[in-house]
């Protein structure tokens, strides 16, 4: 049928599209429906998959309403002639049946999930479907390297020059861990280039890509970055706003949305980032313990399998195995996180030892990978440009190329102190209920939203001290954060 476009103006996150009841009927589609649009009397021969959402009044009948996401990836204009079509369910539904029922997944049959993903062929409650099958019956080695050929195949490859092309990863998880742009700012400074994509949150409070963006901008072109490279010798970026690996993030929303991380997906993301930046050195940060992702068994079998598809992959890769059993410095959320850094990187400030003490460990192995020390100096040479000063100048270097500074830092205007309600020591810190507990006072999306915990496992605490401070930036979502912390209790203490 023949229909004029309709440009909502809001962005639904992803494509959506939506048509009138009488419409609907003319055209024999329901809600939930796949179409397919077709530009009219253009050279432009592209079909674009949806599903069809019906509505009363939002268009008129004739019209078809289209979110910015499918105007801005398809190139349509106010009252387009388009053909819109009931279009049929995809083959890759069958694949994904098929790894439902816990069979092996061919190349081709991955390769045409992951292509329906990026070509939104496939709806969110249908890669649900994929990610729970991952989840729940594994993938084979053969299917995680199938996997990762079919992340990079589907997207851009970046290539910068420099014999030293470095990266590092945390599986993430841990509150607070937010070594990357202390790494790479270190790193950076002893001229290693370092193209750093991230992931934003998927169950923690803050991921990379949501620290950096509360004071710099996180998506650029690709000839952008190579600027910023040629300036710097690093950047910090979201992996979702370049099409290196997009399915990826749209598989990620999906995990966002059913709390589930799948190890194969795990791997698959992690590694086809890396392939798809022209990474040559990978660190891979893996920590482990209670409350954690992993255990250390656990962790010791991601290990090996990072380091396996590395090989595979004739990657330079090592993965290090890490506590986590807590959170890792002071601040949880964007804003507080970010001080953490500014105080760890910055030589006149005292940041939080952990945080440091990591972070100059990270660095020294990744030193110690791509030579630019010798095995068992690389600790030592990291700890000299942080106390230089030249990790911070490095830092404050990248930021500015990406058109951000690192003032005006603030923290939400509502906020309470948590207090002891009883003398004893800290015996646990829950990272789980603590990761929620910043969720719900706001964080990712608000980033001055978050908590700051005082006293790490091990303090000895009289009634009375401040244990942690929740900071919000609506008064609702602070009450809501306290009766969690009351009732979750994610810190325990020994009487």
């Amino acid at each position: 049928m023949e229909l004029k476009t309709r440009i909502l103006k809001w962005s639904a996150g992803v494509p959506v599209a939506m048509i009138g009841i009488k419409t609907a009927e003319a055209m024999g589609v329901h809600e939930n429906d796949r179409v397919s649009i077709k530009k009219i009397d253009s050279a432009d021969s592209k079909t674009f998959l949806t599903v069809i959402n019906i509505v009363d009044k939002i268009v008129k009948e004739g019209e078809i309403g289209i979110s910015s996401e499918i105007q801005e990836s398809f190139n349509l204009k106010k009252n387009q002639r388009v053909e819109v079509n009931i279009a049929n369910s995809p083959k890759s539904l069958d694949y994904i049946r098929k790894k439902i029922d816990k069979k092996e997944l061919s190349k081709k049959e991955i390769k045409e999930i992951i292509n329906d993903i990026v070509n939104n062929s496939l709806s969110e409650p249908e890669i649900a479907m994929f990610v729970s099958g991952m989840y729940e019956n594994k993938m084979t080695f053969k299917e995680t390297i199938n996997l990762i050929e079919s992340f990079v195949e589907s997207g851009e490859k970046l290539s910068f020059k420099g014999k030293y092309i470095a990266d590092k990863h945390c599986i993430g998880g841990i509150p607070g861990n937010r070594t990357t742009p202390i790494v790479v700012s270190i790193c950076a400074a002893a001229g290693l280039t370092f193209p750093k994509t991230s992931s934003k949150a998927i169950t923690s409070a803050a991921g990379t890509a949501d620290v950096i963006e509360s004071i710099a901008k996180i998506e650029f072109s690709t000839k952008e970055l190579h600027e910023i490279i040629e300036k710097t010798g690093a950047f910090m970026i979201w992996g979702g706003s370049i099409e290196l690996v997009p399915a990826d993030s749209k598989i990620i929303r999906i995990e966002k949305m059913l709390k589930i991380d799948p190890h194969a997906q795990l791997l698959a993301s992690i590694i086809s980032k890396k392939l798809a930046v022209g990474s040559k050195y990978v660190l891979i940060d893996i920590p482990y313990g209670k409350n954690a992702k992993v255990d250390f068994k656990q962790g010791l079998e991601l290990k090996e399998s990072f380091e396996k598809y590395g090989k595979y992959f004739k990657l330079h890769l090592k993965a290090v195995l890490t506590k986590g059993s807590e959170p890792i410095g002071n601040g949880v959320g964007p804003f507080l996180e970010l001080l953490d850094i500014i105080k760890v990187l910055n030589p006149y400030e005292k940041g939080p030892e952990d945080l440091k003490n990591r972070s100059v460990f990270l660095s020294g192995q990744l030193l110690e990978l791509t030579k630019k020390a010798k095995k068992g100096e690389g600790e030592k040479i990291a700890e000299e440009i942080l106390k230089s000063g030249k990790a911070f100048n490095k830092f404050q270097e990248i930021i500015s190329a990406q058109k951000g500074s690192i003032k005006n830092i603030s923290l939400g205007k509502f906020k309470k102190d948590m207090l002891a309600k009883s003398t004893g020591e800290i015996k646990g810190i829950n990272n789980k209920k603590i990761n929620m507990l910043a969720r719900v006072a706001g964080c990712p999306t608000d980033k001055a939203s978050g908590l700051y915990i005082h006293h790490h496992v091990g303090k000895k605490v009289k009634k009375g001290d401040k244990l942690l401070t929740i900071y919000s930036e609506s008064k609702p979502r602070l009450q809501e954060a306290i009766k969690y912390y009351n009732k979750e209790k994610p810190i325990e203490i020994s009487k």
